[in-house]
């Protein structure tokens, strides 16, 4: 009896309504209702082009195919439904270029295009067998999990037409890859721009509360790998803006021009004023509202095939737009409940230089149990710690916003570690009993620094040892561990010991989380010893340049998340000042006049004024165009460099991964921030990020 599509399969009518009707359930694609989302949209596709296509699914190749190939199976038709290609092309399969070529498709993902090939065909129900001439196409297909499943086979007029359909495959194996709507962005105009080539392409979301935001690409655009990777720059438009893209985004219906001027109410610039022609598509998600649109400065007519090529297009990036709005909202959430339960701000001291950075792991979506902090004891010395609760989860996050309070609420009675681990020790023990269980797993490392006396004091529950950067007179360093004694994790009754060792100025002392040194098929020893050679070679002691070491100092990935600590006793005080940049396009020049001012004052070298100039020129348009808010901009001049940061506070109202690789206003930044100074990096915060560059300045320009 033949199967009925489940209320989520492909619909279709006349020869694709009798495809639909056939019993998929007794072949590898299954029962329709269970089919992948991306398998779906594939065969939506097929039925609904008027051009020969079919579907070779799973390791027997078995087919689905829409009328027009139908045409070409004469006879075969409709026996050959859910049948190998193999038995159902029996007489031309072992053929050069036949069989062969779809196999390689499927088991390798190499798509193949034949633009000319010549194969016998019965047309019809002739018993004459004819030469006919296909232009052919084979793509891999792959699910929505970016496993090939099978071969999408196309006999097509023009290689153009063929080429564009064959793309198709590879957009969606694309945007398989995508977690945010940046990503999908850039997928989207990359592939609208070598598909269609069009003068420009749009595409626009919805805000979620009112609004909508677009970007775009224009034909001609230079665009290098720096580009590529930069977050687009989106432009935010009323709730009822009147732009083409959105009103097919709220119909939910599309809209085609042939000629005319589509965009002369909502045009920008010249080039939305030279279109004359344009094809705007919804993108078909009832989770994320948006539309695509490719547009001509010429007259143009949209073919069936072009037609039903840009909807399922639009359907692919519409379930990956959906996707990603999911991911962002939970991404989000997760990194938003980790970092409020750090310390936004740690403390600025004129001997003791503080830096942290923490970087989730997993793969970016959970909040963790990593945690550090500093803050100021009553009797003048400075308290730091680093801890480790075991975990990726909100529950993690939540003991571990337990430990960090109580540990500092210890500390502020007896500042003593061996005291204050102690008391923690009692608390994780308590925490194990309300929860019902003994497997809770705290490591953590307390000290007190007390630069009158050049001393730390330290101890450990379970935590690697901290890390000290010493330097010398002669501008040498070297890097130890220190020799504490770790003692058990918290909550298993231990009594952490205590070491005190100098803290000299010029030293550095950095604690760090194991997610730092630990890898897959890799010692700890190697590790440890990695991270010590990267410290010691580091340019200058500066935290928040050996933050940066650190964190990259081990190669390879991990899936733990990784905290840094870094505290420098300067060798003199160092000179700070601060500036507030309003979002305004004349921001970047204001900020280059006061900050050549600030540095003029402090006798600063001229040619270590330059760079610095031009760089935070390039972090302050990074900024304003990619966060969209108002920056602070901080500089800091010690005896060794001049560190100079750029603070922004909202990512465009999703939470991003931080990448110190996606420096750049529009491309040239990342090679300027690189080629004029000696360390930058980027480090995610509570409300936005911060991007930073530290110059090493010569030996007479101390302040």
């Amino acid at each position: 009896m033949p199967a009925t599509p489940g209320p989520g399969a492909p619909t279709g009518s006349g020869a694709a309504a009798a495809v639909l009707a056939h019993d998929w359930a007794g072949t590898p694609l299954g029962p329709p209702e269970r089919w992948d989302t991306a398998i779906r949209a594939v065969v939506e596709l097929i039925l609904a082009s008027p051009m020969p296509m079919a579907l070779a699914y799973g390791d027997d190749l078995v087919l689905l195919y829409n009328a027009g190939y139908a045409e070409l199976l004469g006879s075969k038709h409709p026996s050959a439904l859910g049948r190998p290609a193999a038995e159902v092309f029996a007489e031309i399969w072992a053929l050069p270029g036949v069989g062969e070529v779809i196999e390689r498709s499927y088991r390798q993902g190499v798509p193949f295009l034949e633009k000319e090939s010549t194969l016998p065909l019965v047309r019809g129900h002739s018993p004459t067998v004819e030469q006919a001439v296909f232009t052919r196409g084979y793509s891999p297909v792959r699910d929505s999990a970016g496993q090939i499943v099978g071969v999408l086979t196309v006999a097509a007029e023009t290689t153009h037409v063929t080429e564009q359909l064959q793309s198709l495959s590879e957009v969606a194996a694309a945007l398989a890859g995508t977690l945010t709507l940046d990503d999908v962005a850039r997928v989207t105009l990359r592939y609208a721009i070598t598909t269609f080539d069009p003068d420009q392409v749009s595409f626009a979301v919805d805000e979620g509360g009112g609004g909508w935001r677009m970007v775009r690409r224009v034909r001609g655009e230079l665009l290098d790998e720096a580009d590529e990777r930069l977050p687009p720059l989106w432009r935010r438009a009323p709730a009822d803006w009147s732009a083409p893209v959105v009103q097919a985004a709220r119909s939910g219906g599309p809209s085609f021009v042939r000629d005319g001027q589509p965009l002369r109410e909502t045009a920008v610039d010249r080039h939305d004023q030279k279109l004359r022609s344009m094809a705007a598509l919804p993108l078909g998600t009832s989770v994320v509202h948006g539309g695509l649109a490719v547009g001509y400065q010429v007259p143009h007519t949209w073919s069936p095939a072009e037609r039903a090529l840009l909807a399922a297009s639009a359907e692919l990036i519409g379930q990956a737009a959906e996707r990603a709005r999911r991911f962002e909202t939970q991404h989000g959430t997760a990194q938003l409940l980790q970092r409020s339960m750090l310390p936004e701000h740690l403390p600025d001291l004129p001997r003791l230089r503080i830096a942290a950075r923490y970087d989730p792991g997993v793969d970016g979506n959970a909040a963790g149990g990593d945690f550090y902090d500093a803050f100021l004891l009553p009797d003048g010395t400075l308290g730091v710690v680093l801890g480790d609760v075991a975990g990726h989860d909100v529950q993690a996050a939540a003991r571990m916003g337990q430990v960090r309070a109580a540990l500092r609420a210890l500390a502020l009675a007896d500042p003593a570690p061996g005291a204050v681990l102690a008391g923690l020790d009692r608390l994780v023990t308590s925490l194990g009993v309300e929860a019902g269980t003994h497997e809770l797993f705290v490591t953590v490392v307390f000290g007190v620094i007390d630069a009158e006396r050049r001393e730390l004091t330290l101890a450990s529950a379970g935590h690697p040892a901290p890390l000290i950067r010493r330097g010398d007179p002669e501008g040498r360093s070297h890097a130890e561990y220190v020799d504490v004694a770790a003692g058990p994790p918290l909550g298993l009754g231990g009594r952490p010991g205590t070491t005190t060792v100098e803290f000299r100025p010029g030293d550095t002392l950095l604690l760090f989380s194991d997610g730092v040194v630990e890898r897959r098929r890799q010692s700890l020893t190697a590790g440890l010893a990695t991270l010590s050679d990267a410290v010691a070679k580091a340019g200058s002691g500066d935290p928040r340049a050996l933050c940066a070491v650190a964190t990259a100092a081990v190669p390879g990935g991990t899936e733990d998340d990784v905290a840094v600590l870094a505290v420098e006793h300067a060798l003199k005080p160092s000179r700070s000042a601060s500036m507030e940049v309003p979002a305004e396009p004349t921001a970047p020049s204001r900020v280059r006049h006061w900050l050549t001012g600030q540095l003029t004052e402090w006798q600063v070298p001229e040619s270590v004024i330059g760079a610095a100039v031009l760089c935070t020129s390039e972090l302050t348009t990074n900024a304003l165009l990619h966060a969209g808010t108002a920056a602070r901009v901080e500089i800091d001049l010690s005896a060794e460099r001049l560190l100079v940061s750029v603070a922004d506070s909202g990512t465009r109202g999703t939470v991003t991964r931080a990448r110190t690789d996606t420096l750049s206003s529009r491309g040239r930044g990342l090679g300027l921030i690189e080629e004029l100074s000696d360390a930058w990096g980027t480090d995610p915060s509570v409300r936005g990020s911060t991007v930073w560059f530290e110059i090493l300045t010569p030996p007479t320009a101390h302040p």
